[in-house]
């Protein structure tokens, strides 16, 4: 027997409910494209190291990008298929399981150290040009600051640092 529009709009409900992840085990195994994954393993070993080392970087990412192809594909399949209410829970749990494992990955820590070295660089940066705007007299649009006395205007740091 076929879903129910009822039943379906139940089920499409539970897997885009905020904390449906909460309690809710990684999947052991997981068909992604025809290929079998051994998710839960794969997300732990990811998982025990503090940040993701640069040999895996595009494994963790390909991974990722694969388990959101794959969430998407299963929710088409629950929103418009012809599928029993028992194959429905089945890709309900599924869909559940891969937003588990996507939260997972997505904690990590910095995954671009490389970009996030290049943020930091381009804010530095920038406070040092507000800095030196600021000790040369010159305000946000370019113009001239006043600076009376020997204390120097706002944003001075009267020579020191």
């Amino acid at each position: 027997m076929t879903v129910q529009e009822y039943q379906r709009k139940q089920l499409l409900e539970r897997v885009e409910r905020e904390g449906a992840t909460v309690g809710t085990a990684i999947p052991e195994e997981i068909d992604v494209q025809g290929e079998t994954i051994d998710l839960r393993s794969f997300v732990f070993e990811i998982k025990r190291r503090e940040t993701v080392p640069p040999g895996d970087r595009k494994r963790v990412e390909q991974a990722k990008r694969n388990l959101r192809r794959e969430r998407r594909t299963r929710r088409q399949r629950l929103e418009s298929d012809s599928i029993s209410y028992q194959e429905g829970e089945r890709l309900a749990e599924a869909i559940v399981g891969i937003d588990r494992a996507l939260e997972a990955l997505e904690s990590l820590g910095p995954s671009d150290i490389e970009g996030e070295k290049q943020a930091k660089e381009a804010a530095d940066q920038k406070r040092w040009m507000t800095f030196l705007k600021q000790a040369l007299g010159h305000d946000e649009a370019g113009g001239a600051e006043p600076h009376g006395g020997p204390g120097g205007g706002p944003g001075s740091h009267g020579g020191r640092r």
